[in-house]
């Protein structure tokens, strides 16, 4: 159907009129006179013919009808009436930086893998409301509780390591994630942090923060993240390290249990992708249905009209106006 989106301003249509000038006397006073040109004003305003008139109303119509933003509207769509409330929360410390994964046969960082599994992941949660955290010295809101998974997907994207600091502040981002749940009624309350070491940083101990979680419902599954074994060339010649021998995977596994979630070992991709059969378990919860309807703006015809027939004025007054002004100017000469 169409509708209009500031109908109101179409009281504007008689302004032109309101504003119209007064005409100037034909008694001059003592106005200085220019030699040759004296009817010119006469010319121009007797260029201003009643076609004239009308294609100036007729653009200003124009003009109006593309202020007012005529649109367009799709049918009515349901959104999904029932899914989860997820909240991610990404590590960006330095050690996310140590490239001991592997994506699709290639050699990548911790962070790039978490893209490219929890990228897919987002993809897939249809009907489910997803935030984002991202921390390391200290925790940070990316994106709020929303269907747009879209942006949320571009966020996680966009982020880079060190972006918030160099350390891990587990506690804090539980906290923060805590507290955003405390607006939402009737939800999961679902987080699901990935981190690869221990916390180190944050005004807040992470047992405490998971102990407030589970007293407003937060369940929370953890994920660590990195290799166990990294070959690396030395001097001395090839030696084997763990890369994840800071990861403290106790405390994340009884971070998990506080608040009946779960904790997943990412060593590769595959075993990150675990984490989609486990949330799919999850019972959606019902919400109010909520519908939408899209809708194409169309200001530009109109504009495009205006635009036209200002031309069209234009090539008017070029075509004629130089040509009267001529004969005046002989008249006068006369």
């Amino acid at each position: 159907m169409f509708s209009i989106a500031w109908p109101w301003l179409l009281l504007l249509l008689p302004l032109p009129w309101l504003l119209k000038p007064k005409r100037v006397s034909k008694n001059n006073g003592g106005h200085l006179q220019l030699p040759g040109i004296a009817n010119a004003d006469q010319v121009i305003s007797s260029h201003a013919d009643k076609p004239s008139r009308k294609l100036y109303w007729l653009m200003w119509a124009c003009l109006l009808c593309a202020l007012v933003r005529p649109q367009w509207l799709g049918e009515p769509i349901e959104l999904p009436s029932e899914g989860r409330d997820l909240m991610l929360a990404v590590d960006l410390s330095g050690s996310m930086q140590i490239e001991d994964m592997v994506v699709e046969g290639k050699t990548v960082d911790r962070l790039t893998l978490i893209k490219h599994v929890i990228g897919d992941f987002i993809e897939r949660r249809n009907g489910d409301r997803l935030g984002l955290i991202l921390f390391a010295d200290h925790a940070y809101l990316q994106a709020p509780l929303t269907q747009d998974r879209r942006s949320v997907a571009k966020f996680l994207a966009e982020s880079q390591i060190g972006l918030v600091g160099k350390q891990t502040a587990i506690g804090e981002s539980i906290a923060l994630a805590v507290r955003r749940f405390d607006n939402v009624n009737d939800s999961n309350r679902v987080l699901i942090l990935l981190t690869d070491g221990s916390n180190n940083a944050g005004n807040i101990e992470p047992e405490v923060a998971a102990r407030i979680a589970a007293e407003r419902n937060v369940t929370i599954y953890t994920v660590g993240v990195g290799a166990e074994i990294l070959e690396r060339r030395s001097i001395f010649g090839t030696e084997k390290v763990n890369p994840s021998a800071d990861l403290d995977e106790a405390q994340l596994q009884q971070l998990a249990e506080m608040t009946n979630g779960h904790y997943f070992r990412a060593r590769n991709s595959e075993e990150l992708e675990e984490i989609y059969q486990k949330i799919d378990e999850l019972e959606p919860v019902s919400r109010d249905q909520l519908t939408y309807r899209p809708q194409s703006e169309l200001f530009y015809w109109p504009l495009l009209l205006a635009l036209l027939i200002s031309l069209s004025i234009s090539l008017r007054s070029q075509m004629n106006l130089p040509k009267n002004l001529t004969s005046a100017f002989y008249k006068e000469d006369k």
